[in-house]
């Protein structure tokens, strides 16, 4: 079981970019699926949530109407739609899968890509 982030990149003030979640040995719309990121000296934070089944999404404050949490069952991957992007919004992107079973969850982080914003 593991979850492959892709998509990150370098990007100038006010564009957008898609980063992507695969996962891989399992389900996505079985678990709870989430984009994390960690600047520079920063704490990791949590951006967007999707829950079990997609049939809803949390957001932070820093990126509601900007950011758009999805999944594709198709493809087995979840995305990160970011549009309107700003400096502070670099950091490493991370997606997290929870995953429950038997009575317990089980935690699996991707490593990262790197989202630069900058002219």
């Amino acid at each position: 079981v593991h979850v492959v982030e892709s998509g990150g990149g370098l990007v100038q003030p006010g564009g957008s970019l898609r980063l992507s979640c695969a996962a891989s040995g399992f389900t996505f719309s079985s678990a709870r699926m989430m984009w994390y990121r960690q600047a520079p000296g920063k704490e990791r934070e949590l951006v967007a949530a999707l829950s079990i089944g997609g049939g809803s999404t949390n957001y932070a404050d820093s990126v509601k109407g900007r950011f758009t949490i999805s999944g594709d069952n198709a493809k087995n991957t979840v995305y990160l739609q970011m549009n309107g992007l700003k400096p502070e919004d670099t950091a490493v992107y991370y997606c997290r899968a929870i995953l429950l079973s038997g009575g317990r969850e089980y935690i699996y982080w991707g490593q990262g890509t790197q989202v630069t914003v900058s002219s």
